[in-house]
């Protein structure tokens, strides 16, 4: 048997972080959140909003949406329990602080699907704790074609989102990381490898590093 065989991996403790993927609408980010969490070996959970909006028949409390009444979210606004929040369309969406620190102090990453301003306001928060992803269409005229693939907007919606989309793809500089989604498997990879690293990122695992080469140095 070779001694790789015979090695047992090395488990470093480490805290969690929040893996944001931002992009317009039809530039793959909700492809690229649901491939990113079908793969169990990623271990990744999704951050779940709280809303004011009435809940539909077909959503489920806790697996959609967090739903709560408007005293409640104002409750967890005033006691700074939301690490972002927004007013759209007369009802309030925002993250629960919570949910987010409990992942994170276990050691495991909590996956975000927001915009620019949901964004920002989460890294003011969390500076620390947070890893953004800005996802691009490979040009123009294929962010159009997707959004009329999808077959699921009329043509009046489709102009809205382009025209947001021009405003949105102006934000890349405020992100992390740019990625150009081309090719889904190419670009899903490309988000594999920068969580891979950042996982690795020393003020992450500070702790548990010093506590390992400290084990390292007594041994004989």
């Amino acid at each position: 048997m070779s001694a790789v065989s015979q090695s047992h991996a090395v488990s470093i403790p480490r805290r969690g972080l929040m893996l944001i993927l931002s992009s317009p609408s039809g530039a793959g980010k909700t492809t690229l959140t649901r491939d990113l969490l079908q793969d169990r070996s990623l271990n990744l959970e999704l951050s779940i909003s709280v809303t004011t909006r009435p809940r539909r028949s077909s959503e489920v409390d806790g697996i959609h949406y967090l739903f709560k009444s408007r005293q409640e979210f104002e409750r967890m606004r005033a006691q700074d329990d939301l690490l972002e929040w927004a007013e759209v369309h007369g009802n309030f969406y925002g993250t629960p602080r919570s949910p987010v620190e409990a992942v994170l102090t276990q050691g495991r990453d909590m996956l975000f699907d927001i915009d620019y301003q949901g964004t920002q306001q989460v890294r003011q928060k969390a500076q620390d704790d947070v890893v953004t992803i800005f996802i691009l269409p490979p040009s123009f005229k294929e962010l159009r074609a997707r959004l009329e693939r999808r077959a699921e907007d009329a043509a009046d919606v489709i102009a809205k989102r382009l025209e947001n989309a021009r405003n949105e793809l102006t934000r890349w500089p405020s992100y992390d990381y740019v990625i150009v989604n081309e090719d889904i498997q190419v670009a899903l990879a490309s988000v594999k490898s920068i969580l891979v690293a950042e996982r690795l990122k020393r003020t992450r695992q500070q702790a548990g590093v010093e506590t390992f080469v400290g084990q390292l140095l007594g041994e004989t």
